[in-house]
């Protein structure tokens, strides 16, 4: 049987910052529980990609703004994930303008049903502790969603039911809460994601 495959989306536009930390953190808990791993920096995706925000401009999707681009083989690597680690800073109470430009471009995963039953998980940070990291968290719940994921937050049987994600104050690393919030939502998308491994089998 395969490992299970946790793919990480860094919807920051600094693939070193407070929202890479985090999710690195949550990937060291899924790696320590046999998971096989990746991460996805959005910025450096959508620079690459032949038009920067979704036009709509084929319905349905053919993916034909970013075929032979980096952003064809980070949706495949999408497409083959057992479970999501989806990260984003807050920017003016939402997420961040990289991440909305990558999971717009999506659609034809959707068309194809390509992450139905994925499992996935969301993590935020902002510069205050009340800083809109809960309307970040729903905001990406709302793209799992309607893509027919299954969403969970940051609980654990061998912790606690936790909430809609990890919600951390900038810097993460001063967050002792949010760090080990981080490690709970490693947990929650493994055990999910290797309870569910049927519902993602293609015939």
């Amino acid at each position: 049987m395969k490992p299970t495959f946790i793919v990480a989306v860094n919807g920051s536009p600094n693939s070193k910052g407070s929202t890479a930390f985090m999710l690195n953190e949550a990937l060291s808990e899924v790696e320590r529980l046999g998971a096989r791993t990746t991460t996805l920096h959005c910025q450096r995706l959508m620079r690459g990609s032949q038009r920067s925000f979704c036009t709509a401009c084929t319905t349905p999707c053919t993916g034909k703004c970013y075929e032979g681009k980096p952003l064809e083989e980070a949706f495949s690597l999408l497409a083959q994930a057992d479970g999501l680690l989806v990260g984003s800073p807050v920017y003016f109470g939402s997420v961040s303008a990289q991440l909305k430009a990558f999971w717009d471009k999506t659609r034809r995963l959707r068309n194809q049903k390509l992450l139905m039953n994925v499992v996935a998980g969301a993590l935020s940070v902002g510069s205050s502790r009340f800083g809109g990291q809960e309307a970040a968290l729903r905001t990406m719940h709302d793209i799992f969603l309607v893509h027919g994921m299954v969403i969970v937050g940051d609980g654990h049987i061998e912790d606690d039911c936790g909430h809609f994600g990890v919600a951390a104050q900038r810097p993460p690393q001063n967050d002792e809460e949010a760090l080990k919030r981080c490690r709970i939502l490693g947990k929650r998308v493994f055990q999910v994601a290797e309870a569910t491994r049927g519902l993602r089998e293609r015939t």
